[in-house]
């Protein structure tokens, strides 16, 4: 099967969502090619979660989204749209989606000048490609980020139609082959009646990575491939606080104390609380 045909099949962008100008800046991917991104900044946030969106998603539909998560969540965010979602440009493919999130994550680096650590990867559904790849290449960097979310993320993309017992051949965004090489704590979404990306690859994947690395999944009872947000989202929250509290924040305390940096405490390292009753989240 030709790449065109496959990608032809598994990149499905919607019709484009507006976003104003001025919310939206550009990134350059390695053959000059630019992609659109939104960063949102959380006062006294330390942990920045770099967001790969899932697949009919683009950067106008979750700007609100975006902003909501957030403010409860009390962590910068930046999102990104593949090439050829959204305002990018080119078209999309596996590799670029791979290069795409390198642009996003040198940015965070390179011009934010946020420290691995400190970033969180999280992918939804299709997402959950370039946050593997991305959580495993910074590894074998030798500079892991400091977490990983994958909501409702896929094994590899023939699996979500065919349940083989390997990786064939051209299999796009293999991350059950990538689990293993994972250097951070990792924490899965998935609903048990996913009608899209079958309940068995979140439990397949979590289990291919390391145990020392592994956290306690949230298995959505009930839940299906798009309606987490909608119908579970106060668990959803708590859960997330959760991992990036115990999980990512102290690890990258540990890390400063070590090192002998002054120790903080949970509140300042991800910033205010600054959602209470009869605040905007976003969410709609």
């Amino acid at each position: 099967m030709g790449n065109s045909l496959i990608n032809g099949i598994l990149f499905q962008p919607p019709e484009l969502t507006y976003l104003h100008p001025s919310r939206r800046l550009w990134l350059k991917t390695k053959n000059g090619e630019r992609i659109s991104a939104v960063y949102v900044d959380q006062p006294g946030a330390t942990l920045t979660v770099l967001f790969s969106h899932g697949n009919a998603e683009d950067l106008g539909m979750l700007y609100g989204w975006a902003h909501g998560m957030s403010q409860m969540l009390r962590v910068n965010m930046l999102l990104y749209d593949y090439r050829g979602y959204g305002n990018s440009e080119g078209v999309p493919s596996e590799e670029n989606c791979y290069e795409d999130i390198e642009a996003a994550y040198s940015f965070l680096v390179n011009d934010m000048r946020k420290k691995p650590a400190q970033i969180v990867l999280y992918g939804r559904s299709l997402g959950s490609g370039p946050s593997c790849y991305l959580a495993c290449r910074s590894a074998a960097d030798g500079r892991s980020v400091g977490g990983l979310v994958l909501q409702s993320p896929l094994l590899s993309a023939y699996r979500v139609a065919i349940s083989f017992g390997t990786t064939m051949p051209g299999d796009p965004f293999p991350n059950v082959d990538l689990a293993p090489y994972i250097k951070c704590p990792v924490f899965v979404i998935h609903g048990t009646l996913d009608e899209i990306v079958p309940f068995w690859h979140g439990q397949q994947l979590i289990a291919a990575v390391k145990d020392e690395y592994k956290t306690e999944p949230f298995w959505v009872e009930g839940a299906k491939h798009n309606n987490i947000e909608s119908k579970f989202l106060g668990e959803l929250l708590e859960r997330l606080n959760n991992f990036l509290d115990k999980n990512v924040s102290a690890r990258f305390t540990e890390t400063n104390e070590t090192n002998n940096a002054a120790p903080t405490s949970s509140s300042s390292r991800r910033g205010r609380m600054l959602v209470g009753p009869g605040s905007s989240t976003g969410f709609k």
